[in-house]
């Protein structure tokens, strides 16, 4: 039966793995017996995904990302270059921590920049941003604006990355025209015509 999806011939995947149709694994990457990766993802080069993670469709993760036991990525999740995921709060290399790993979520359309660090036990929320070299410390509302070290919510965007502004507890794109309302630090897509 032919394969429905490509792997380099220098990527080691560990039997049994799922990998969804469409999808490609590039150079030197480590995919451990147990992933689930769906269709249509780009897998760069030199990533490691461990056993026990779950990566949905369409989704990117760039060159030197290590994504390890107990992450959860949703559809359409973009991992920058180096991205750093954790998956034990308070790590010794003398004790033994596996029963204690903390589930990281990164929810529907979240964006990842370059260099972001995600501490373990946190979900980023759908479509939320992470701007380049964040550390990521707390739960992240979907479609906040987020960058520093701590990170912090800076402000807001739409589904298609572009920032939006808030009045009256509304926004709308300039760019793709979606609307928002926000209502306390709670932002949803909204249909201005309801």
């Amino acid at each position: 039966m032919e394969k429905k999806y490509f792997i380099h011939p220098t990527a080691v995947v560990d039997g049994p793995v799922e990998i969804g149709e469409g999808t490609k694994i590039w150079h030197f990457t480590h995919i451990m017996s147990g992933a689930r990766i769906g269709e249509d993802c780009i897998i760069g080069q030199n990533v490691f995904i461990g056993s026990g993670t779950l990566l949905g469709s369409n989704i990117k993760v760039q060159n030197n990302v290590s994504i390890y036991d107990g992450v959860v990525l949703e559809d359409e999740v973009f991992c920058g270059p180096s991205v750093v995921f954790t998956n034990v709060f308070n790590p010794r290399s003398f004790i033994s921590r596996r029963k204690e790993f903390r589930k990281t979520l990164v929810k529907r359309g979240a964006t990842l920049g370059a260099n972001v660090t995600i501490v373990c036990g946190n979900t980023i929320g759908a479509y939320a941003f992470i701007g380049a070299g964040s550390v990521v410390t707390k739960d992240v509302p979907d479609y906040a604006l987020v960058y520093g070290n701590p990170g912090k919510v800076k402000g807001w965007v739409c589904q298609c990355a572009e920032e939006v502004a808030f009045r009256s507890g509304k926004a709308s794109c300039k760019a793709c025209g979606k609307s928002y309302r926000k209502i306390k630090d709670k932002v949803e897509y909204w249909m201005a015509d309801e």
